[in-house]
């Protein structure tokens, strides 16, 4: 029964001193769920003998199956501690590296953090994840050390052995804490040196020397770490329903040893014993072969329990423990068979977990009250953006942050960290209500009513008439059954609810107030400025929508009670904007507050499928119910390809199960055909190889021997080389070469994407200097100092990239695609001196746009559309440096024209042809590899012909004379035709520049993290070489006699990984996969045998298909591209296989 309210906790709300806003947070299978239900249980919401086995805030079916979380659930508990009232807002997030996106959005909402880690398996990948994450969002973490039984039932070690495994563990997590810590530092006091302008000649770059140990020595970390003696450690078996901190067992043997309480909880932790003779405790245990206090006070207590009770089964040791500990015990517990029910019993009053998991929570973590200057900074402006830049309005708001005040003139504002859809029938307001006492006695006697005239009925009429009167009866049922089943139709067919998983940061938010929905690109400096000029005027604010607050739900996991009103402070469900919120949004009574910054997600989608529906008439049934999957998912992407394919794109093979549940069960209602996985990969270059496939030194100089035993017409392989391509006017002509990228400089490119779009906005605004200025100051000075730091870094691996990159940090025209990914384009032509990436950032000034050739931005266009779709199988390239050589330009129309009286065409007429000449640009190319055609030389004069061959090249400088003809105008035009072949000439030149070079596909992997025993390990590596797994680290934990192996796995070979190795290893193995980085197929997808030792070795036709030719075959097939394969192999005549006769 529960012990308290709806209407006790909604009052608890209102003082935000005593509340607590919590998270759980552990890798899968820690123990989190098993936890919560423990905490759960402690305010009789379930039963304690339920708590492990129910899963109360696992409420989805798939859920219970899986025995995973996959969706965070938040419940508000209340906890008495010293007659004070605490409410404790819990929300229990999922541990699988799949569902990560929901664990972002919980750890927003909350201040604190309960870190779950097992002791048996200790800090495991998603461990790191969760710290990280919390980390991140400034929360404060506690940790419980859970599954301590399992060192005494599974691993049978004595209370000496298991204390040393904890101090391991705990020693693990700390480690991970110091370096999170210590990246911290360093990257703070980076900025302030950075940021400390030297102006002093005689201060030279030597001298000015940042050290990084001086930093760590003179900042305070006494608060960073998990440490017993201060309270912020919990040693539990969750499954057991016991916990406890050094504070319960100092309390009892505080008086026994005569030592303080305060003192004494010091020492029970530690290298610290007591001298037998002088019951003094001493220090130095570990030196002296002595049993520390830990293993002598608590260890051997709570072993003895576990060996009389569960091991031996001795009744009378159980007496004599359950007296002294004085516990009361059940007859149902005594008598029962499972000794597991009698061992809880007396754990869980002996040492009660939720008590002290819950004073921990009550202790060391802060109130909405406490929330620090730096985390209301962080969610009030990006990262890459200063505080100060913001408005005035939106930067006194920072004040109402810190005092969370619920007064009503504080300004509201809500933070909605996802949307979670309800089924309609569990809204408060749809769900049965209990009847009265009075509806029962007048139901009761209403049926009482009902029976009497049937009795009646069948006593004073005949046979016949009661059949009429049956059939009649019979056709009222069904009539009403019918109605019935209708009436439960409609119920059904209506649409999911959407509520708003949300926390009130400032002001009281109530139902029926009118608030705005502040969208992701909400600028409250443009807001408030068009404000002023039409109070009122919400029309003119694109990404802000006024709306009426409908519903408010206190949360209680599967369950949502209606309150009428929350104040600061507390975590809360908002129902009725559906149709203004997507997947996260700030809500505010003022235009003024900015929109927070985004929540961080550690695992990027990249699985996709596409889906269609198996009847051609549900398309609009699937197009709803994709709309509404990708509200309910904080992770999920849904796109609509050139194709008209509809896409999911989901974090792995879990979450895309999910989701597919999701929309055949309760969004879209319908059945589908899915697709393969289809897995992104990437395109790329590397330097000519020096082996062939048969491990044989490649000898350019020798013969080559093709297939027909005939010598091979080229003598010598030559790779790369320059493209020269001229546009179809030839008006133009281009020389792009292309060249690999090391490794380390592709990848330090794609880590540091962020910064190259925030260089890329501020670059964009070189050319209104008030407008560059304006962007400037609004990013931080720490992203400057990064953007500086992050262009040295380059160019220092450029000069170890040896003498083709040397001076190529000066000359980069642009990255790509999308301007910030893994290549390059650099600026080689002779005289022509373009203006730096790298101005705005040097000088914080830029230079003239008038420095920039006419048509410098076509050029970028291109190379950006042929870095995102390659040669290959139109995948985006990765790891490619472009180079443009030469680019020399005709401009026919630069000087003033002289009337023509020998043209036959009139202007209009030019330009219309000039037009259909541009629209057979792709045409042209693909007809002609490497030549262009010129269909506008048919309807150029005599001059201008000439002009284009390149003969007049004085006149090129007059090209601002012009009289303003429409043809002049057509040239120089930003949009005009000549711009568009000049975008495709130079796509066109790096595809053929790059097909110069030997082509390789990138595969994305995954690192596989697995923990098994030695049994079952060569099962475990006989999947990985299936799956073309290559295994990087293994590591023995000797005390546990577990392997924990490291390996490295293709995205496109990982789908059933999970599954197969589970079977093969009976359950003792599971995988856990994070996307890792992108590394090259060896096999060349173009490879055919072509010497004597690979004819022999593989045979004229080369039966075994590379993986890279299955890799490009399979996406070219599936975007519909020309695939080169043949229809019929190996076929043979037809022959009759009868005798003759």
């Amino acid at each position: 029964m529960r012990t308290v309210t709806p209407g006790q906790l909604a009052q608890l709300q209102g003082n935000p001193k005593n509340v607590r806003n919590i998270c759980i947070l552990a890798h899968v299978d820690h123990g989190k769920t098993t936890l919560a239900d423990v905490l759960v249980a402690s305010n009789g919401v379930i039963s304690k003998r339920l708590a492990g086995k129910l899963r109360y805030l696992d409420s989805r079916a798939d859920e219970q199956i899986r025995g995973i979380t996959m969706k965070s659930s938040a419940i508000s508990l209340q906890f008495q501690k010293e007659s004070e009232d605490y409410l404790v807002n819990l929300i229990d997030s999922p541990g699988h590296v799949d569902f990560s996106s929901e664990v972002s959005t919980a750890v927003r909402l909350c201040d604190g953090a309960v870190v779950v880690v097992d002791v048996v398996e200790g800090v495991c990948p998603q461990t790191h994840a969760v710290l990280r994450q919390a980390w991140l969002e400034n929360i404060k973490p506690v940790l419980v050390l859970n599954k301590v039984d399992r060192l005494i039932t599974e691993l049978k070690n004595s209370p000496m052995e298991a204390h040393l495994v904890l101090q391991q563990v705990l020693e693990q997590v700390n480690s991970v804490m110091g370096d999170l810590f210590s990246t911290d530092v360093m990257k703070k006091g980076t900025t302030e040196d950075s940021s400390s302008d030297v102006k002093e000649s005689s201060v030279t770059p030597e001298d000015h020397v940042f050290d990084y140990s001086l930093e760590l020595d003179h900042t305070d970390d006494s608060n960073l770490y998990f440490s017993p003696e201060q309270g912020n450690v919990v040693f539990a078996s969750a499954i057991d329903g016991w916990g406890f901190r050094l504070e319960h067992f100092a309390k009892q043997y505080a008086s026994k040893l005569n030592i303080k309480e305060d003192i004494l909880q010091k020492v029970l932790w530690g290298d610290f014993y007591v001298h037998s003779k002088t019951k003094r405790v001493m220090k130095g245990a570990q030196a002296k072969g002595k049993k520390p206090l830990f293993v002598q006070f608590v260890l051997e207590n709570v072993w003895a329990v576990y060996d009389a009770v569960l091991v031996r089964r001795d009744k009378e040791k159980v007496e004599k423990i359950v007296k002294s500990l004085n516990v009361t015990l059940s007859p149902r517990d005594t008598r029962h068979n499972d000794p597991r029910v009698l061992l809880q019993a007396v754990c869980g009053q002996w040492l009660p977990l939720s008590d002290a998991v819950l004073a921990m929570t009550v202790d060391q973590l802060p109130s909405p009250l406490q929330i620090s200057p730096e985390k209301v900074e962080h969610l009030m402006c990006h990262t890459a953006q200063r505080f100060d830049s913001l408005p005035q309005p939106t930067q006194n708001l920072k004040e109402d942050f810190l005092m969370c005040s619920a007064e009503d003139s504080a300004p509201v504002i809500v933070f909605i960290s996802k949307m979670f859809s309800v089924d309609h029938k569990a809204l408060p307001h749809n769900r049965p209500r209990p009847l009265t006492q009075e509806e029962i006695e007048q139901k009761r006697e209403l049926a009482r009513q009902r029976h009497q005239e049937k009795l009646a009925a069948l006593t004073n009429q005949t046979q016949v008439p009661q059949q009429d009167q049956a059939t009649k009866e019979n056709g009222n049922d069904s009539s009403s059954t019918s109605t019935l089943i209708q009436k439960k139709d409609k119920v059904d067919d209506d649409p999911n609810v959407f509520v708003g998983f949300a926390r009130v940061f400032s002001g009281n938010v109530k139902r029926g107030q009118k608030l705005y929905v502040l969208g992701p690109k909400h600028n409250p400096s443009h807001a408030l400025q068009q404000m002023s000029d039409a109070p009122g005027d919400l029309s003119q604010l694109k990404h802000v929508a006024a709306v009426e607050v409908e519903d408010l739900y206190l949360l209680m996991g599967k369950e949502l009670e209606t309150v009428d009103q929350v104040p600061a402070g507390n975590i809360l469900g908002i129902g009725g904007l559906q149709a203004h919120v997507l997947k996260s949004a700030t809500v505010s009574s003022t235009i003024a507050c900015p929109a927070f910054s985004p929540v961080y997600l550690d695992a990027a989608p990249i699985v996709r499928v596409a889906v269609e529906p198996k009847h051609a008439g549900d398309m609009s049934a699937l197009m709803q119910g994709l709309r509404l999957l990708n509200q309910a998912d904080p992770s999920v992407e849904v796109l609509v390809q050139e194709s008209g394919e509809h896409v999911l794109v989901t974090a792995g093979e879990v979450h895309l199960q999910r989701c597919l549940d999701d929309l055949t069960q309760r969004f879209a209602k319908i059945e589908l055909n899915v697709s393969d996985p289809m897995v992104p990969f990437r395109e790329t270059i590397i330097p000519p190889p020096k082996v062939d496939m048969v491990n044989e030194v490649i000898d350019h100089d020798t013969n080559r021997i093709t297939k027909s035993g005939k010598e091979a017409t080229d003598k010598k392989i030559k790779w790369g080389g320059s493209i020269l391509l001229q546009t179809p006017n030839k008006l133009c002509s281009l020389k792009v070469s292309a060249l690999p990228l090391p490794e380390d400089i592709s990848n330090f490119l794609e880590d540091n994407a962020d910064l190259l779009r925030t260089l890329d906005r501020i670059t964009k605004s070189s050319g209104d200097i008030s407008h560059h200025q304006a962007e400037r100051a609004k990013v931080t000075a720490e992203t400057l100092n990064r953007l500086t730091e992050f262009k040295s870094t380059l160019g220092a691996k450029f000069a170890q990239a040896g003498r083709h990159y040397r001076d190529a940090i000066d000359q980069i025209w642009a990255f790509g695609p999308r301007r910030n990914g893994p290549n390059i384009l650099l600026n080689r032509v002779a005289g022509y001196q373009r203006p730096s990436v790298w101005d705005s950032i040097d000088k914080g000034e830029v230079k003239s746009a008038a420095q920039f050739r006419h048509f410098d931005h076509a050029i970028g266009s291109g190379f950006q559309l042929a870095t995102l779709a390659g040669p290959l199988c139109e995948e985006p390239l990765m790891g490619v440096c472009f180079v443009v050589e030469e680019w020399t330009m005709q401009e026919q129309l630069s000087e003033k024209r002289q009337p023509r009286t020998n043209d036959t065409l009139t202007n209009k007429e030019e330009i219309q042809a000039t037009r259909m000449a541009e629209e057979d640009v792709s045409s042209a190319h693909s007809d002609t590899f490497g030549v262009s055609m010129s269909p506008r030389s048919h309807f150029l004069s005599p001059r201008e012909h000439k002009l284009s061959q390149g003969v007049d090249e004085e006149s090129q400088s007059s090209g601002d004379d012009s009289d303003g003809e429409m043809a002049e105008s057509d040239f120089m035009d930003r949009h005009g035709p000549f711009t568009g072949q000049l975008i495709s000439t130079m796509k066109e030149a790096c595809r053929q520049a790059f097909q110069k070079h030997p082509q390789r596909l990138m595969a994305a992997m995954y690192t596989c993290d697995i923990q098994a025993t030695a049994d079952v390990l060569g099962k475990m590596y006989a999947v990985l070489g299936r799956k073309n797994g290559k295994v990087l680290k293994e590591d023995m934990n000797e005390s546990l006699s577990v392997f924990s192996i490291q390996a490295a796995l293709p995205v496109a070979e990982s789908f059933g990984f999970a599954e197969e190795i589970r079977k093969k290893t009976s359950g003792l193995a599971s995988p856990q996969l994070v996307f890792s980085h992108w590394e090259v197929v060896n096999s060349d997808p173009f490879w055919e045998p072509i010497t004597e030792e690979e004819l022999m070795h593989f045979g004229e036709k080369a039966d075994s298909e590379n993986q890279g030719r299955l890799y490009m075959n399979s996406v070219r097939r599936r975007k519909g591209l020309y695939v080169d394969e043949k229809i019929v192999e190996h076929a043979e005549k037809q022959r009759t296989l009868s005798k003759n006769k």
